[in-house]
């Protein structure tokens, strides 16, 4: 009943999360591997060469963003600059985790 009841309780803590910000906090157990951050450490262990290329990607899209926004010309885009730097950044900092996971084991 106990174990019932923790999932429920993480059931409940994922849609409110979801409600409030769009987003999962993959703590429950059937949501728990399909994570940003569990694909990237399956990634890492099945194929190293392509976690490899999205890292570069992901770093080369974070130089990209911050050129765009020192731009004069794109001053009517720089609202979706910004946001799209924030999302390759939180990208490049999974990206770290999983890296610092992987070498502490």
């Amino acid at each position: 009943m106990a174990e019932l009841r923790i999932r429920n309780l993480q059931a409940f803590s994922e849609l409110k999360s979801f409600n409030d910000t769009g987003q999962f906090l993959n703590i429950h157990p059937l949501l728990e591997g399909r994570s940003e951050f569990s694909e990237l450490l399956h990634l890492l262990q099945q194929d190293p060469a392509e976690f490899l290329r999205q890292h570069k990607n992901v770093l080369d899209n974070i130089k990209r963003y911050r050129c765009y926004l020192k731009r004069e010309n794109r001053k009517d885009r720089r609202e979706s600059d910004r946001k799209n730097l924030r999302r390759h950044q939180e990208r490049e900092r999974l990206f770290k985790m999983v890296l610092e996971q992987k070498n502490n084991k």
